[in-house]
């Protein structure tokens, strides 16, 4: 077994590395060397340890999952360097192009989202297999274990949705063997990721009375409500999201650009459910989502503009995360989302023509540092939470209520009720609401039009390259748009040391 699997399947049995997630939580204790069967004594042990349980997800979210669910999607595209070919592997997920070769694929993107989200599970396991063995107040107990049991079932849904069935490990791995599982049926991951979430959601207490940052009642209810919405399963799902909104924890922020956190401030704001921390500065918690997002190559003195630092750097290579010109269009005119999600950059050393690139502007937060920044990435706000309750509602024919809740949504926005199919008004929602914040390939595929939708998007590139940033004379690669499917291939790197798959 090599050390990367030790390392995702094995997480305490060698090394235990705590970080935390938020402020009071934030602090990074240094690596020691723990055995888990002598560490797991006290609550102190614990808190460390479910702290190391949120760790990957700053990894996924800074580097993975906008490749995997934005950019494999037609909200965002790659602006094309025709000089710069390291990028080939972020350009297959976008054009649709990954290759794979019975059911596994190299790519080294999809490995690293799949082992982050074991390593959560693994983390996650040992927190679990513990926890009710030692003794420590109830209420603090119920919390930790709260916690754990809403990041297992998170990494679980995430992987499911990627992947369909996968190994499903509910315990600690100690031998070699426990460490390939058969792949359970796709019904199964649901069933257990249901399991857990649902039992976090009695054992966290509300967003009120949870530390900053932290999973809480409220969000387990979102993330259950979020499965079952995945799994058509409207009344459970309009059950869970009534009960989000009438806690009176949540509400949605007057000014839409406000829903999300600056360098500093305003995190885990109103509208925040949950949110992946992130803090500037030398300890390793920082995240720089924004520099990959950015078109490139950039000059310093046109970074600047966006980032306000003190030494901006030059950026090079390839731009990501570039929104197309489609998810521009579906902003209605006078939508407030518009201007405060989007903007626009010249950049004089682009190869294309046009040279003025719109970037992602809902992160764009001023701070001090090139490549550092402290801004939270939004994993559920408040308003997707109105927004799934409509689309409950309204799938169980209660059009007349769903239409409350979207049309709360597209107030804050500037605009009137919604017109036209309710169905289909929801989703062009969805949509420009949530734009950027790794939804659009999982409605996509949830609503059944992942196929068509991104058939015909392949389709635009390839007739008008210049739309989609390619220089003149530059075209889509010859697999572009040749692998269009609904789940990922699993890692070929796993592969070899499964003989599941």
């Amino acid at each position: 077994m090599n050390e990367m699997k030790k390392s995702v399947i094995l997480f305490g049995l060698t090394m235990l590395t705590f970080a935390g997630c938020q402020d009071d939580f934030l602090t990074i204790v240094p690596e020691t060397s723990l055995s888990s069967a002598t560490f797991f004594n006290t609550e102190a042990d614990f808190q460390q340890a479910v702290n190391g349980v949120y760790v990957p997800l700053r990894n996924i979210v800074n580097e993975r999952a906008w490749l995997l669910g934005e950019m494999h999607s037609d909200n965002t595209y790659y602006a094309r360097n025709i000089l710069f070919g390291a990028t080939e592997q972020q350009e297959d997920i976008a054009d649709f192009a990954i290759p794979s070769d019975n059911g596994v694929t190299t790519n080294t993107h999809v490995l690293n989202q799949y082992r982050l989200d074991y390593r959560i599970i693994a983390r996650a396991n040992q927190v679990l297999s513990r926890i009710d063995e030692v003794a420590f107040d109830a209420n603090t107990k119920n919390n930790l274990k709260g916690q754990a049991l809403f990041l297992r079932g998170y990494a679980y849904f995430e992987l499911v949705r990627y992947f369909g069935s996968v190994p499903l490990h509910l315990t600690p791995v100690e031998t070699r063997d426990e460490a390939a599982l058969p792949m359970a049926p796709e019904a199964d991951v649901y069933a257990r990721i249901i399991e857990d979430v649902e039992e976090a959601t009695g054992l966290l207490p509300p967003k009120s009375a949870q530390e900053p940052g932290r999973a809480t009642s409220g969000a387990a209810k979102t993330l259950l409500a979020n499965i079952y919405i995945a799994r058509q399963k409207w009344a459970q799902a309009e059950s869970l999201l009534k009960e989000v909104v009438q806690s009176n924890e949540y509400a949605l922020m007057p000014d839409y650009a406000d829903a999300f956190s600056t360098n500093t401030g305003n995190k885990n704001n109103g509208e925040s459910v949950f949110e992946v921390q992130f803090k500037e500065g030398p300890d390793g918690l920082h995240g720089n989502f924004l520099y990959r997002f950015m078109p490139r190559p950039m000059a310093p003195e046109e970074l600047v503009t966006i980032t306000g630092t003190a030494n901006p750097q030059p950026l090079n290579g390839e731009g990501n995360n570039i929104p197309t010109p489609d998810i521009i269009a579906a902003y209605e005119d006078g939508d407030l989302r518009r201007d405060a999600s989007i903007d626009y950059i010249t950049i004089e050393g682009s190869f294309w023509a046009d040279k003025t690139y719109p970037y992602i502007k809902k992160y764009a937060k001023t701070h001090a540092l090139h490549n550092n920044h402290g801004i939270n990435w939004p994993v559920y706000r408040y308003s997707e939470v109105l927004l799934f309750l409509a689309e409950a509602l309204n799938e169980q024919g209660k059009a007349g209520e769903a239409e409350n809740y979207l049309n709360q949504v597209r107030s804050r926005a500037g605009l009137g009720a919604a017109q036209g199919d309710l169905r289909e008004a929801i989703y062009r929602e969805r949509r420009v609401e949530l734009a950027f914040e790794n939804k659009r390939w999982f409605d996509l595929v949830r609503t059944g039009r992942a196929i068509e939708v991104i058939t015909e998007y392949g389709n635009r590139i390839k007739a008008n390259p210049l739309a989609y940033y390619y220089p003149e004379g530059a075209a889509p690669r010859g697999n572009a748009f040749t692998n269009i499917s609904l789940y990922y291939a699993l890692p070929a790197a796993e592969a070899d040391l499964s003989p599941h798959f």
